[in-house]
């Protein structure tokens, strides 16, 4: 094909209306001059009044729409089925949109019917208008590039709208994938800067047996990693896109060879190594990426909530709790109560999980309901999941910025916990049994004492061995001494 024709963007002059008249099958509306989407726009605007918030809150999708819408009129002027010219506007218009511009125009509510068909039309009308512009007409001069008969040509918002979802999703989770591991090497600095830092672990909320607070953090950051490599592998069916399937996968009103086209200009345009699916009619009508990162995005919800709730656990007090860690003071925490600090940070986290959690059981039944050739409940999905992945983002870059990068260790405090604990008992197992630990661990427990002392007193242990058994290295891991069964050694 020969080069594209050099077309500057051009504006027209104002005009003093206030408003230009559209047409369609329900007839005529009058739409604001200066507005660049159009009359299907608008009558989706006034039909779902649902949540007061447009489909511009998720810029990934609006880019991405743009990126379909761009990657169309590249193929139909590769295929000779759109001209030079039109593909040219076209082209310029989305990449303008791709760059940010005209996103306040994308006015459809995020909840609406029609199985994003509002989305669609909106992307057309605001890609047609600026295009018009570019070509040196006014807005709504349709009859010099039409919203539908160009913009949209050899599309359905059926397999337009979930590439765009699928698109706008993978940009999304590569950047929720970045700021988990900025989360992950927080967690992981704080692991190695409390190596050396012994506490008590506990099961069911009672003293268990010692660990390192580093083994403690080390474990936050462990999880985190693990829920980034799920996530990253949930990434790849969101690359298998129906474009070209049109209306139900069968490619009606599309060229044979549109479908790869147009998967080639898409992922050349994004960067996304996306894919045609193997059946089309299939694609079209399944969501089962979308079900499957939505349950990745619950499974790190619930880890990453868990998480701040031992955040919460550890540092509460300062003097009447456990008092373990100290997280960094944000902002005062009461009206009424001079001094007093609150987790605030975990705390909002915890609250970004619960709506993720939320949105997962929306995302699954949504996905259910689908019927037959065609989900039509794709525009909730792609909110929710797009909420998710936004606040998930956000919540993680908060924590690890604002939280966990200035947690401290109550070191005299957590050795002081130890000394006095029962649960050194357990250690002792191995050399004293069971009943004889036990009986120990409940004078301890009545009487205030210390472990070490009263196996002392009671001559069940020399005084080095206690030592080495009780030393903090021999507290926290397997012991090689101990490999050996206690009757093998009897007997030896």
């Amino acid at each position: 094909m020969p080069p594209l024709p050099d077309i500057a963007p051009t504006q027209t002059c104002t005009t003093a209306r206030a408003y230009r008249v559209e047409h369609d099958l329900l007839g005529d509306r009058k739409i604001p001059a200066n507005a660049y989407y159009g009359i299907h726009t608008l009558r989706a605007v006034e039909n779902f009044p649902i949540t007061g918030t447009p489909i511009a809150v998720h810029p990934d999708l609006v880019s991405a729409l743009a990126a379909v819408k761009q990657a169309a009129a590249l193929t139909n002027r590769d295929l000779s089925l759109l001209g030079q010219d039109k593909a040219h506007a076209i082209a310029t218009a989305c990449e303008e949109i791709r760059a940010g511009a005209l996103h306040d125009d994308f006015v459809v509510d995020v909840i609406q019917g029609g199985a994003g068909t509002s989305t669609n039309m909106n992307a057309n009308e605001v890609v047609a208008n600026r295009a018009l512009e570019i070509l040196g007409h006014a807005k709504g001069e349709y009859r010099n590039l039409h919203p539908v008969e160009d913009v949209n040509a050899g599309q359905s918002t059926n397999d337009v709208y979930p590439t765009a979802v699928k698109v706008a999703l993978h940009t999304a989770v590569h950047r929720l994938l970045a700021a988990m591991q900025v989360l992950q090497e927080a967690f992981a600095a704080k692991a190695q800067e409390f190596t050396d830092v012994l506490k008590m672990g506990r099961t069911q909320l009672q003293d268990a047996v010692p660990m390192t607070l580093g083994q403690e953090f080390a474990v936050f950051a462990l999880m985190i990693g693990e829920d980034r490599q799920r996530l990253a592998g949930a990434c790849a069916p969101l690359r298998e896109i129906n474009l070209g399937g049109t209306a139900i996968g069968t490619g009606l009103n599309a060229h044979p060879e549109y479908a790869a086209l147009a998967c080639r200009h898409l992922g050349e345009l994004t960067g996304v190594p996306v894919a045609t699916a193997g059946d089309l009619i299939a694609a079209t009508q399944d969501v089962g990426a979308f079900v499957e990162l939505s349950g990745v995005l619950k499974r790190a919800a619930v880890r990453l909530s868990k998480t701040c709730n031992d955040l919460r656990l550890l540092s509460c007090g300062p003097r009447a709790g456990l008092a373990e860690i100290g997280l960094p003071p944000v902002q005062a925490g009461s009206s009424i109560m001079p001094g007093k600090v609150n987790p605030v940070i975990p705390e909002v986290v915890n609250q970004i999980a619960f709506e993720v959690i939320g949105s997962d059981v929306t995302v699954t039944l949504a996905a259910e309901a689908g019927q037959l050739q065609l989900n039509a409940f794709e525009p909730v999905i792609a909110h929710n999941l797009l909420t998710s992945l936004a606040r998930l983002t956000a919540g993680c870059l908060t924590l690890a910025g604002r939280c966990v990068s200035g947690i401290t260790a109550n070191r005299d405090h957590l050795s002081h916990q130890v000394a006095r604990s029962i649960g050194l008992a357990t250690a002792l197992n191995p050399h004293i049994g069971y009943e004889q630990a036990t009986a120990i661990a409940q004078e301890a427990l009545l009487t205030g004492a210390g472990v070490f002392d009263l196996v002392a007193a009671r001559g069940l242990l020399g005084d080095a061995e206690l030592r080495e058994i009780l030393r903090p290295a021999n507290l926290i891991g397997p012991r090689a001494a101990l490999a050996v069964p206690r009757q093998a050694n009897a007997e030896a």
